[in-house]
């Protein structure tokens, strides 16, 4: 018995080409699903692809900037072109800013808003509504983060989108449910890039340690297991509404 045998599925991952987003492509891809990755960047990608090849699994790169409805449309298209389904979309863009409250300029709301909330929005509406006609069901993973509950002090548009990203995916676990499409979301702790952690102070890093029981950052791997089990049609059949905490604790902390 292998509850985590994504062989047959095909997997869209938006973002795909990031830190977290290809650890989690890899795996997907190792546990024998063809990963489509999707993302501005070509050579990130098409380095993601390798990392999946390499794990055994088939991989293929599209670009798209995942807030433009006719991009995503144009990638669906390519993607059923290449393997005829998809199975599994796991969005993962991501944009932060660490600017006051009252310095923040609308035109800076907009777009972390567009890249973080209108991207997953867009997502669903073009990869959910193919999983939700073709009636064969399907998994939606959206990636939140620890500041969506409660929002995380210095990152306050960060936060309302990623509490938007929450409701979304509760939302759209009801509207999709009877179509056999789960919508779960991820919520990782602090997984900085190395590029991240040269920006957090010290205090800022103590201040997040000690509100960690795990007492470190973690690791992109780290993720893969919570992405596998979500996507696994046999591992999560009766899970969707979910947001899976993988936060060495954070969130279970108080004083």
């Amino acid at each position: 018995m292998n509850l985590f045998d994504l062989t047959g599925k095909t997997a869209v991952i938006i973002g795909g080409n990031s830190t977290l987003g290809g650890a989690m492509a890899v795996a997907l891809g190792g546990h024998g699903a063809d990963v489509a990755v999707v993302g501005r960047n070509a050579e990130k990608s098409e380095a993601v692809a390798k990392r999946i090849e390499e794990a055994g699994g088939k991989a293929k790169c599209f670009t798209a900037d995942a807030t433009k409805a006719e991009d995503l449309q144009k990638v669906l298209e390519d993607v059923l072109a290449w393997t005829g389904r998809c199975d599994i979309l796991m969005n993962c863009p991501g944009m932060n800013s660490t600017t006051p409250f009252f310095e923040l300029k609308m035109e800076e709301w907009d777009t972390i808003m567009e890249v973080n909330l209108k991207s997953v929005v867009l997502a669903c509406q073009v990869f959910g509504k193919h999983m939700v006609d073709k009636g064969e069901g399907g998994s939606i993973i959206n990636i939140s983060s620890v500041s969506s509950e409660p929002p995380l002090s210095k990152v306050f548009t960060y936060s309302a989108s990623k509490a938007a990203v929450n409701n979304v995916t509760k939302f759209l676990a009801r509207e999709f449910a009877p179509a056999r499409v789960r919508v779960n979301a991820i919520i990782p702790g602090f997984f900085p890039a190395e590029q991240n952690r040269k920006i957090l102070s010290p205090e800022r890093t103590e201040s997040i340690l000690r509100h960690t029981p795990m007492n470190r950052f973690g690791e992109a791997e780290e993720l893969q297991g919570a992405a596998v089990y979500l996507a696994s049609d046999k591992a999560s059949s009766f899970v969707t509404g979910s947001l899976l905490r993988v936060d060495g604790g954070y969130g279970s902390m108080t004083i």
